[in-house]
């Protein structure tokens, strides 16, 4: 079944989206096909959430004279397992700004979290399942997995971009010039995707609980289990047989008391024939 959108897709992965074959992020980034097309993730992830984390000024000088662009850095993300940052120039902010959250949802990436702290063990995915590093020139960040109740122990700029990855509890520790936004951006951000490229084991999932993407809520049926429903007919059969056997038992009887009605007319009438008799011989 096609959807009805007004998108017309250019790509392999797109036509398979639009057609309904593709129906999560997951299995398109793990399709092995390219992901050039913003609106495949409109389409699977609706409900995105932007942050703009700078706007810095570039300058070029010319032979004409002085040229300013803009820099603009942005992340997106859901909240719930997934996040993209973006980077962009322009020589006016605002369609560099819609540009920015373009590039940053074709970089979507899949986040692993989970209950990584020795001193935590509520068994949720509230945190990283393990310590990882990020670098961007001359910075380098790592984040450690931290117990329910730390919150985001990181600073201003990595916390937007934890924030939207679906992270709750971290800790963070920097190195390098933190002042250059975009580096700092960049190195939290190249530190999620070593969460993503980490190959785990099942002991590690089960031990850790860890949860690559959205966390499934499973609600339970509100139906009765099958053996309910099995024995429902059965007692049903009962019911319907309850009802037809005083019904079979009124015929019986009906007839039982028209035989007992007709002898007692019958005897009405001889008693009524010899009074006669004996009337007229009088």
């Amino acid at each position: 079944m096609r959807r009805s959108y007004d998108w017309i897709p250019k790509t392999r992965l797109g036509r398979k989206v639009l057609d309904g074959e593709i129906k999560t992020m997951n299995e398109a980034l793990n399709s092995g096909l390219p992901l050039r097309e913003t609106e495949i993730v409109d389409i699977l992830l609706p409900g995105l959430e932007d942050e703009v984390l700078d706007v810095n000024m570039v300058q070029r000088m010319t032979d004409s004279g002085r040229r300013v662009n803009f820099l603009i850095t942005v992340v997106v993300g859901n909240e719930d397992g997934y996040v993209g940052l973006g980077l962009c120039k322009g020589r006016e902010v605002g369609p560099a700004i819609r540009k920015a959250i373009e590039t940053a949802k074709l970089n979507m990436v899949e986040v692993k979290r989970g209950c990584g702290s020795w001193e935590c063990g509520c068994g949720t995915a509230h945190s990283l399942p393990f310590q990882v590093t990020g670098k961007a020139g001359s910075v380098s960040v790592t984040f450690k997995p931290a117990p329910r109740g730390i919150a985001l122990a990181v600073a201003k700029i990595p916390k937007h971009v934890l924030r939207l990855a679906g992270l709750d509890d971290v800790w963070g520790f920097s190195k390098g010039h933190t002042k250059t936004t975009v580096n700092y951006a960049l190195a939290s951000f190249d530190a999620l995707i070593q969460t993503a490229k980490t190959k785990i084991t099942r002991r590690q999932i089960e031990e850790l609980h860890i949860i690559s993407g959205p966390i499934e809520i499973i609600e339970e049926p509100e139906s009765p289990p099958e053996e309910v429903v099995e024995a429902e007919p059965e007692e049903k059969d009962e019911k319907e047989a309850e009802s037809k056997k005083p019904e079979e038992k009124d015929g019986p009887e009906e007839k039982e008391t028209e035989k007992e009605k007709k002898p007692s007319k019958e005897k009405e009438e001889t008693d009524d024939k010899p009074d006669k008799k004996k009337v007229k011989k009088e």
